[in-house]
């Protein structure tokens, strides 16, 4: 009797040992989109605080404002018909660069609406910060300094 529970003991772990390796991603964000009810304040938004230029198209009804991403997760702003713009939902982390604050503190001159101050977390995580950007978006920065 013993050796029956063992190995079905046995199988399930390893059932959920497989489940786990199927289901482990090396990133969970493939590319994300944050909507604008107006596409030209936006990117311009965008490329003050970051201090980029963004590649813009229209497509199918859409204007989309590409982040320059050589490797890694890409992005886009994106508007058109259900884009639209909020302080609630899911939250979306912007990489910070070496320390957040570069990025933040040109937030409010661009016409966005800092609403979280650079807030430490741990050694090992770093710093956040949350911003409302030039449409209404609530978004978040991180940084390890």
């Amino acid at each position: 009797m013993g050796s029956t529970v063992n190995l079905k003991s046995k199988l399930r772990e390893a059932t959920l040992n497989k489940q786990k390796e199927q289901s482990v991603f090396k990133n969970f964000v493939s590319w994300f989109e944050i909507p604008a009810y107006n596409h030209f304040r936006s990117v311009a938004f965008y490329n003050y605080i970051y201090g980029i230029q963004m590649t813009s198209v229209e497509l199918n009804g859409f204007s989309m404002g590409f982040f320059p991403a050589e490797s890694g997760i890409g992005g886009a702003i994106v508007s058109g018909p259900g884009c639209v713009p909020s302080e609630i939902g899911p939250l979306l982390y912007l990489n910070g660069g070496e320390d957040l604050n570069n990025v933040l503190s040109k937030v409010n001159e661009a016409g966005g609406r800092v609403v979280m101050e650079k807030t430490f977390l741990s050694e090992s995580a770093g710093y956040f910060a949350m911003f409302i950007d030039s449409e209404g978006n609530r978004l978040a920065l991180h940084s390890k300094k």
